[in-house]
């Protein structure tokens, strides 16, 4: 088998639903299976696209263990060459499966790849190519809100959105890789609950000789937002990831710049908190 189409389902049915649609109708010419592991939502409405989807593989996760670990267990069951890692709130627009899988065999020491995102708006979303979080570009996007064109920075704005090229940090809305890499160096890290460990496992395989990719000749539709509810609850997690990304990498290498990331960070929670809280 070539891919294995891996999807964590929290909540998000009739999300996941048009997801799964988009596969079924767009993938072509590839052995491949999906696999969508539920992690333990309250709404089990997700029960019902087991009969609408039957060629799909359904795994009930008995508790929320978070993102990674959820990938992790349906890796660990998947029979493809490469795993596609997918957002429910994401879709699939064009049948360009087949020449992704085809251009990831042609590259020496292949990391992962990911492919422009854009919103239900249109809206392109500059995740979709970015930088490992550094002490430049890191101040640049805590400390002030400018946004050079055309200019290297923490999102690759030096990249065109329709470009194919060489990047750092891809999204994990959209990640593929090969299988037997991802286990080898581990998989996602379980200490990010969500947020975070796409850029953690982009640096992991750059630091082990891996190169990444940016595909912008192709793009997928992100309902960005839609599959988390932007609370203080999200800001506590999404912030808690960061500080672990900063704790590992920085804490003990770079001391001087984990202190100006740890005082920015701080200082944006705060900030968005307060906004919340409004």
């Amino acid at each position: 088998m070539k891919l294995s189409v891996i999807i964590v389902n929290y909540n998000v049915t009739h999300l996941l639903r048009r997801c799964l649609f988009s596969i079924k109708k767009y993938v072509r010419d590839l052995d491949y299976e999906v696999i969508v592991i539920d992690n333990a939502s309250p709404d089990s409405s997700w029960k019902g696209l087991k009969t609408e989807f039957p060629e799909t593989r359904f795994i009930a996760s008995e508790s929320n263990g978070g993102f990674s670990s959820a990938n992790n267990k349906a890796v660990k069951e998947a029979q493809g060459e490469y795993i596609l890692l997918l957002n429910p709130d994401t879709e699939l627009e064009g049948f360009y499966m087949k020449e992704i899988v085809d251009f990831a065999d042609a590259q020496k020491d292949f990391g992962c790849l990911g492919v422009s995102m854009h919103d239900a708006g249109g809206k392109f979303l500059p995740e979709s190519k970015r930088d490992v979080p550094n002490m430049v570009n890191s101040f640049e996007k805590l400390y002030t809100n400018i946004r050079k064109k055309n200019s290297r920075s923490y999102y690759r704005n030096d990249v065109a959105e329709d470009e194919i090229a060489e990047v750092e940090v891809v999204t994990g809305a959209f990640l593929l890789m090969k299988r037997e890499v991802y286990l080898e160096i581990g998989g996602l890290d379980e200490k990010y609950f969500m947020y975070g460990e796409d850029i953690d496992l982009c640096y992991t395989l750059l630091r082990k000789g891996y190169r990444n990719w940016y595909y912008g000749k192709y793009a997928i539709l992100h309902h960005k937002g839609q599959s988390t509810v932007k609370d203080l609850e999200y800001l506590r997690i999404f912030y808690s990831a960061m500080y672990i990304f900063i704790d590992k990498y920085y804490r003990k290498q770079h001391p001087m710049q984990y202190a100006v990331l740890r005082v920015g960070l701080k200082l944006r929670y705060t900030l968005e908190t307060i906004r919340l809280r409004k």
